[in-house]
């Protein structure tokens, strides 16, 4: 990691099209602002890691959707028996 010292004014470029400003030092706390192209997102770390984890629960779910509805089309899954019964052939 990169460690880089600045003062409220003060700036530096990542890369040669984003610059990242110290805009106010008030106690604790240091506003920033970030001056990148339209095509590059740019993402508060907690934001991040939420919009993440709900695309993880989504996918998860969807695909536990889909491994149930596999596993019954195979005759695996719960109500199986159900449907594999109503599939053999009944004595005519």
């Amino acid at each position: 990691m990169l460690v880089i010292s600045r003062k409220q004014g003060e700036s530096f470029l990542v890369g040669s099209d984003v610059e990242i400003s110290v805009l106010e030092v008030r106690g604790d706390s240091v506003k920033i602002g970030i001056d990148a192209p339209r095509s590059l997102p740019v993402w508060r770390k907690e934001i991040f890691a939420e919009i993440a984890e709900e695309n993880r629960r989504a996918v998860s779910q969807r695909a536990g959707a889909d491994a149930e509805a596999l596993l019954k089309r195979l005759g695996t899954g719960r109500g199986a028996d159900r449907d594999r019964d109503s599939l053999e052939e009944k004595p005519r």
